[in-house]
């Protein structure tokens, strides 16, 4: 159980007064995001319903079916549960000594919207609790007919800086396209629009010029659809991705190298085995021209497996790395 619905309950149970007085002749509204889990608080009293019964259903031209418990089998393991709720409803087990009926649905869907009702057949009111359920759409990538899809992203270095191209394709209704920096913060920029059979191609222009996370945001409000693609720009001086290469090889042991070329500041450089471990690498090569580095970095493995150059400049937050596979199993 999250721990924000356990709190809740152990303050509610603890209590005494919340669920002694929940007869059901009050409708309770409660709100919550789409993909958020909805809590519905339900008790008889303080009584031990473990070998009792209770059954959650939600209105409807058949009043579906939500949650059922009798005895020692509950939800899925009985028959007549909607299938729209397989699999996302629990109860509190561990709860049911002191009463406790309370469900929680989880990863709410904007249809779980509506009349939530919990009975006790057996016992006097029948109905405990009554909520109205309300769940609200988000922005969040939909996959129907329209709904644009991740954004395509190019980008090339120019005299002024770094030039961003986003182009989002065959969208309807038209979207709106943004790019937005690593803080949030839209550009200022003006989208280009081409029609074709009531659908959008949209393509957006920005040039940065400062390094960092960049995203391109295509969103729908009409139909509820977001979705984003960001870039890494780096800044001047970057390093590029390292090359790797297996100097030498016996076999049991493999001699390798990893170059760094024209980079600043100037950067840490190691090798790592695969799981992320700094292993014992010979002194760098390190030469210097006005500010601009480049470094050689060799060490020497007796093991099989892949092996990591890492390249880290932490003054522009860049970081880039490479990988090579160590096989001893060939003739030398």
């Amino acid at each position: 159980m999250d721990l924000l619905p356990a709190l809740c309950l152990c303050l509610l149970i603890c209590s005494g007064a919340a669920f002694s007085h929940q007869t059901g002749s009050e409708v309770i509204r409660k709100i919550v995001k789409e993909d958020q889990d909805a809590l519905l608080f339900c008790a008889l009293d303080g009584t031990n319903i473990a070998e009792d019964v209770f059954d959650w259903k939600t209105d409807g031209s058949s009043r579906h079916e939500v949650f059922v418990y009798r005895g020692s089998s509950y939800g899925d393991h009985l028959p007549g549960q909607d299938a729209h709720f397989k699999d996302r409803v629990f109860h509190f087990p561990e709860q049911l000594a002191v009463g406790n009926a309370s469900i929680v649905i989880r990863k709410t869907q904007v249809t779980d919207s509506g009349n939530y009702t919990c009975y006790f057949p057996f016992h006097e009111p029948r109905r405990r609790a009554q909520y109205e359920l309300i769940v609200e759409y988000i922005l969040k990538p939909r996959n129907i007919p329209g709904a644009a899809q991740d954004p395509f992203i190019v980008y090339n270095k120019t005299s002024d800086g770094v030039l961003l191209q986003c182009v989002v394709r065959r969208a309807f209704p038209k979207p709106r396209v943004e790019w937005r920096d690593s803080s949030g913060s839209i550009l200022t920029t003006e989208p280009t629009f081409t029609q074709k059979d009531m659908s959008f191609d949209v393509f957006l222009r920005a040039t940065v010029t400062r390094s960092g996370f960049y995203r391109c945001v295509a969103t729908q409000e009409e139909i509820h659809n977001e979705v984003f693609t960001e870039t890494y720009v780096p800044g001047p001086g970057a390093a590029s991705k390292p090359s790797v290469t297996n100097l030498k090889q016996t076999s049991d042991w493999a001699l390798l190298q990893c170059e760094v070329l024209g980079a600043s500041p100037k950067p840490s450089v190691f090798w790592k085995d695969d799981s992320g471990n700094i292993i014992k690498s010979e002194e760098p090569e390190v030469t210097e021209r006005r500010g601009s580095y480049d470094i050689v970095l060799q060490t020497t493995v007796t093991k099989e497996g892949f092996y990591h150059c890492e390249v880290t400049q932490a003054e522009i937050s860049h970081q880039v790395s490479a990988k090579t596979n160590v096989f001893f199993g060939g003739e030398f």
